[in-house]
């Protein structure tokens, strides 16, 4: 594998036989992770501030949105209604106001929905969750799977066969993908179940986690879980087409490249089995950029489900983004784009961690 990192003292310049500082090397995950938590918490700040400027900055008038254009006549109907939801206040007062509520776990009122955002999205952002995260689960076995059998019959009939599918799952259009799968599947052979996240004669499981799947399978409703399971099959493939094809290509080239270092040939000349070798030397050294894909790929899957859920009719948090910013609901809009957001700084946090669990150079440069 790859060379040791030198000596401090060398790396540093200092002179030869200087020894290091006490607890300067001590617990280098530990100060890593310190070091990513408060990059994520500035992260964080600055997501507030650009989204609360973004959504101002979004030309249109939330009075004519909700109220329509009839009551523009009446200026004291338009000067209460900008008061009540504190528009009325100059836009630093505005965001100060919004930070403050923030902080207390108050996102706003939904304008449409009069109901706290926090609670809106408490019931639609699990929706999306779930199926999300089905899809990357299905991306990451099948993907890397692909780039790894590919890799190693490099420029076989199965290579190029696998890279003709992945070149197929990033070209499709998503959306036209999931019309043609609802209607292959549900409407002409009826083989799996039509939208909705459950059937329509069932009520939905006892609430822990949002997830339908997971909440069935706490209470012991099997027969909800195989209907919100096999609901979920299929919007869940169709989501996943793309990021398949994306990370076959992606394991594909990463773990060739490391199947040419010299320390894969070493590890031929002395007899190995293959699979020690594989598993051990060649996807350890390849997961790093693999899990840079995979990260970045569930952040645009979460974000990216509109489509999907409307195919679908699931309730999730792109239609709940849709319907607010076409009626201008600031607070809504503010608080999607927020999830989304936080969502993005937790997954560049996790994948920095595994980052420094899976190579030591990292956590210790």
């Amino acid at each position: 594998m790859s060379q040791p990192s030198a000596p401090s003292e060398v790396r540093t310049g200092g002179a030869p036989g200087r020894a290091a500082r006490p607890g300067r090397s001590r617990h280098p995950l530990a100060r890593f992770l310190l070091r990513r938590l408060a990059i994520a918490v500035l992260l964080a700040f600055g997501i507030t501030l650009v989204t609360f400027v973004l959504t101002n900055l979004v030309p249109g008038d939330p009075v004519t949105a909700n109220l329509g254009q009839n009551a523009l006549g009446d200026p004291a109907l338009v000067a209460q209604w900008r008061a009540d939801h504190g528009l009325d206040k100059p836009l630093p007062q505005q965001y100060l106001t919004y930070l403050g509520g923030l902080l207390q776990g108050d996102l706003g009122v939904s304008q449409q929905s009069h109901r706290p955002v926090l609670t809106d999205l408490a019931e639609f952002v699990p929706s999306t969750i779930e199926l999300a995260g089905s899809a990357i689960l299905v991306s990451l076995v099948v993907g890397v799977a692909f780039g790894v059998v590919a890799a190693l019959r490099r420029d076989r009939p199965s290579d190029q066969a696998l890279r003709v599918l992945s070149l197929i799952g990033i070209s499709v259009p998503t959306f036209w993908l999931a019309l043609v799968a609802f209607y292959v599947f549900f409407f002409r052979l009826q083989i799996t179940p039509g939208s909705g996240r459950i059937n329509p004669d069932m009520s939905a499981p006892p609430a822990v986690t949002g997830l339908f799947t997971v909440d069935a399978a706490l209470a012991g409703q099997w027969d909800v879980f195989a209907s919100a399971a096999g609901h979920l099959i299929t919007p869940a493939l169709v989501l996943a087409a793309y990021t398949i094809g994306l990370l076959t290509r992606f394991t594909r080239s990463a773990v060739l490249e490391v199947l040419g270092q010299d320390y894969v040939r070493a590890a031929r000349a002395k007899g190995l089995p293959g699979r020690v070798i594989l598993f051990r030397y060649v996807l350890r050294s390849a997961l790093v950029p693999i899990i840079t894909v995979a990260g970045l790929a569930f952040g645009s899957l979460l974000s990216g489900t509109v489509l999907v859920e409307s195919v679908f009719a699931r309730p999730g948090i792109g239609q709940y983004a849709y319907k607010s910013a076409t009626t201008l609901d600031l607070p809504a809009v503010m608080g999607v784009g927020l999830v989304v957001g936080c969502v993005y700084v937790v997954i560049n946090l996790v994948v920095d961690v595994l980052y420094g669990v899976i190579d030591p150079r990292v956590r210790l440069s």
